[in-house]
């Protein structure tokens, strides 16, 4: 397994962190350097996709836990606080001010009781750490205490994701049903669509991505880390020596799953909308697919594999829509045949053949 390494190179990525907003705003539209919408909303949607990676790397690059059902605690994330957005749209007179527009539509006469304070962003910011959380803490505690482990871990989280998708798709669960929320109109009272707000959401993207790969590094060199890739790798020793196995397990599960949360959460204002089709199995795959692209135990590794697989898509889905899903399934049986420590062990084991070369061409002969 790789080593845990955050770059040297953290200052630069700080600085083209607050290039790209400025070449957003002070760049006139016409000049070769400016950043479209388009462009900054792409990168931005990828920074939060990069620190689910980062999240699903914890558990299962450190953890040996493997998730198919991150896209649960990603969309509740973003679910929790487009209850608020969606409430910021009626204080402009267009619909009812007390309800949402789909509720409005539904014919609605009062709010769920789960909506109670959904207007505050205060509560909505509450919500997107509780609620992830306690799911993530309810499901694991059964899960870990029962010994769930290797493929039928994997199993019941998809099929968990799945049971939710189906429930969020139900119009009388309150939550918009297959549309979703949509047609947000202000954060905090700014403009959502404005250039300013879009270059905040971003900067405050990348500055998530830093403190989950900030924290993440600390917990994984910790005795936390430490204890908890021993539970990986031989369990019963663990055991046998005296931990209890199941903690570690869990604390890793929630605060990947918070992560998740926040990562949704700043996610939803910037494409515009969340529906239950963000809690599908096939997203939740696509996550561990970032992850083993990049390159298990990493932690930059999946912020790569975010990027490279994200950007892959981009392109694939303009130009060739019918072959996206051929090419992302070809990419995860290459990557799992010929590149087992993805994009960094391949770059590592590069620089390992380069290296005993120059070591032969200097020997004497």
């Amino acid at each position: 397994m790789l080593p845990s390494r955050l770059p040297r190179q953290a200052p630069y990525a700080l600085a083209l962190l607050l290039l790209v907003p400025a070449l957003h705003l002070w760049v006139p539209e016409g000049s070769p350097l400016h950043l479209s919408d388009f462009i900054l909303t792409l990168t931005g949607k990828i920074l939060c996709y990069a620190v689910v990676a980062v999240a699903m790397d914890l558990i299962w690059g450190f953890g040996g836990i493997l998730s198919l059902g991150h896209g649960l605690f990603f969309a509740l994330g973003g679910y929790a606080f487009g209850m608020y957005l969606m409430r910021e749209i009626g204080h402009d007179g267009s619909y009812h001010a007390d309800l949402p527009d789909f509720m409005v539509f539904l014919d609605w006469k009062t709010l769920p009781w789960y909506w109670q304070g959904s207007a505050h962003f205060a509560w909505a910011a509450l919500l997107v750490v509780v609620v992830p959380a306690a799911v993530a803490a309810v499901f694991g505690f059964f899960a870990f205490r029962s010994r769930i482990r290797g493929v039928y871990f994997s199993i019941i989280t998809q099929a968990l994701t799945y049971a939710a998708m189906l429930l969020f798709f139900r119009n009388e669960t309150g939550f918009g049903g297959n549309n979703g929320f949509t047609d947000f109109k202000r954060v905090l009272e700014f403009p959502i669509t404005s250039p300013q707000t879009r270059s905040v959401l971003f900067v405050l993207s990348g500055l998530l991505l830093a403190g989950t790969l900030w924290l993440t590094a600390w917990l994984t060199r910790s005795r936390f880390g430490r204890v908890l890739a021993a539970v990986r790798d031989a369990e019963s020793r663990a055991m046998f020596l005296g931990y209890r196995p199941q903690d570690y397990k869990l604390t890793a599960w929630v605060i990947s799953a918070v992560l998740c949360g926040l990562a949704g959460a700043l996610y939803v204002p910037q494409v515009g909308i969340i529906n239950p089709g963000e809690m599908s199995p096939a997203n939740s795959i696509e996550i561990a697919i970032w992850v083993a692209v990049g390159g298990r135990g990493t932690l930059i590794g999946p912020v790569l594999g975010a990027f490279i697989v994200n950007l892959a898509k981009t392109v694939f889905t303009s130009y060739f829509p019918d072959y996206w899903l051929f090419f992302l399934g070809a990419l995860f049986v290459a990557v799992t045949l010929y590149l087992p420590e993805g994009v960094l062990g391949l770059a590592a084991r590069v620089r390992a053949v380069r290296d005993r070369r120059a070591a032969a061409a200097g020997a004497p002969s």
